[in-house]
């Protein structure tokens, strides 16, 4: 593993912070007898609280390798449907934990920061989709997984970047609304081009500022490289991918490249961890070029192992939904659910 990722991948936890001048925070190592202390203290304690801890691929190594599933947002909220668990504890980010808590209701479900958001779904409040469904009041608006609960309430249907060009194939209606991410949105109405698109001007920093020209200067040094993108990049990033595709797409992508050695990562750099454990014959080169600089996003590296602790064993940070969201969101999801996939 590059040591400035593996140095990075520590993330954000009290008070260790090493010196450093790199736009990404540099942490220093946690201690490997604490950070054993801390999983087999967390792992016994989700037992006897019979809890399922659920990782998304974008978390620090330290909190992936503590869960009991990593994956994508819906795929860890579907996840929890299979278990017996009473509570679900969520390392993402608010939206994630909120759509476990919709589907699944009996639940209680814990998200150990609260403060762990995300800026794509801030991009759209109910007030601004209000708005764009008054100027568009033909269409069908279908929202992507990455929003609030009270914007999926308001929405016809979700979708999440694996599913929405079969999403938006199934719906009668010639004339959608999608919201909020504006370079998925660009990617789907290119593979569906016989519907009437608007999209909203919403989008996700971390992918958002990679530009093809740094693609570009990646590949230049790794010729025989793989490029696997997620459809939230920009359109000049996804000109030069060889795949385009969600999060658990792109890890299960690489056994397509057997003779393959060298891939490069348009996403957050919190993927790669999952990748090397994986393929750990394989190398992985960040799109950007800047060890992550640019693919970094701040709100999925706010949970650490203590928060985990603490959550559990006080029970704290529990998400709560409105009643008339939570029916809302449930609608928006199951009808999403209900559409096959391509």
């Amino acid at each position: 593993m590059n040591t400035d990722i593996a140095t990075a991948e520590v993330g954000i936890r009290s008070g260790r912070q090493a010196s450093s001048n790199s736009p990404l925070e540099r942490f220093a190592p946690r201690d490997q007898e604490e950070t054993s202390l801390l999983r087999h203290r967390i792992r016994d304690l989700a037992v006897a609280k019979k809890a399922v801890i659920l990782a998304h691929n974008y978390q620090m190594g330290e909190v992936q390798d503590v869960a009991d599933f990593t994956g994508d947002s819906l795929g860890l909220a579907l996840e929890a449907q299979k278990t017996d668990a009473n509570r679900i504890v969520f390392c993402g980010v608010r939206f994630m934990a909120e759509s476990a808590k919709v589907l699944n209701p009996d639940k209680q479900v814990l998200l150990p920061n609260l403060s762990a958001g995300c800026s794509l779904a801030d991009s759209i409040t109910p007030e601004s989709l209000g708005d764009w469904k008054e100027r568009y009041p033909d269409h069908t608006v279908v929202t992507y997984i990455n929003s609030s609960v009270e914007v999926k309430a308001m929405s016809d249907v979700c979708c999440t970047s694996a599913n929405a060009v079969s999403v938006i194939r199934s719906i009668p209606n010639d004339k959608i609304l999608f919201t909020p991410d504006r370079n998925l949105g660009r990617w789907v109405a290119r593979q569906v081009p016989e519907k009437e698109i608007a999209i909203y001007d919403g989008c996700c920093p971390t992918h958002d500022v990679v530009r093809g020209s740094s693609v570009e200067r990646v590949r230049r040094a790794h010729p025989d490289a793989v490029v696997i993108a997620h459809p939230e990049c920009r359109e000049d990033v996804l000109a030069l991918a060889d795949e385009i595709c969600s999060t658990s797409a792109m890890i299960d992508r690489i056994a397509k490249y057997p003779d393959v050695h060298t891939f490069i990562v348009a996403t957050e750099w919190g993927i790669v961890h999952q990748m090397q454990k994986r393929y750990p014959d394989r190398e992985f080169v960040l799109a950007d070029g800047c060890i992550g600089c640019r693919l970094h996003c701040p709100y999925m590296k706010m949970i650490d192992l203590e928060m985990i602790l603490a959550s559990l064993e006080n029970e704290v940070h529990e998400i709560t939904i409105d009643p008339d969201d939570m029916a809302g969101a449930r609608r928006a999801l199951e009808r999403m659910l209900a559409v096959p996939r391509d």
